[in-house]
């Protein structure tokens, strides 16, 4: 049996732009991608303890030491700058492997920094 757990979290992050016009997904900071493990293209959940939206989107690769976390395209309508939200990653594993497993956590402190 396979089931999904969680990957990778990014517990609250601080959203630094919101950019309508842009195609989509969420541009985050590499230096905050390389500490949760994450890779550009990466299906993720963001969360938005500010206003309670859930979206699924993907990950683009931001500036690293920026900081950046925008929402871009439509789910810049999810959250505003300023806004608290958490990112989230699953993985798909064998049942026992996943009672092993451990997910990296990323706590960012003021500016979106490690």
């Amino acid at each position: 049996m396979r089931i999904e757990v969680l990957k990778s979290k990014i517990h609250r992050a601080v959203i630094t732009e919101a950019n309508l016009q842009y195609v989509g997904s969420l541009t985050l900071d590499e230096d905050l991608m390389d500490a949760a493990n994450l890779i550009e293209n990466e299906k993720i959940q963001v969360v938005n303890v500010n206003n309670g939206s859930r979206l699924e989107t993907y990950i683009i690769k931001g500036k690293r030491g920026s900081g950046t976390v925008c929402l871009n395209g439509p789910a810049a309508r999810q959250g505003a700058v300023g806004d608290v939200v958490i990112v989230i990653s699953y993985a798909s594993m064998d049942f026992e492997e996943a009672k092993q497993f451990k997910p990296w956590l990323v706590f960012p402190k003021e500016g979106n920094k490690l």
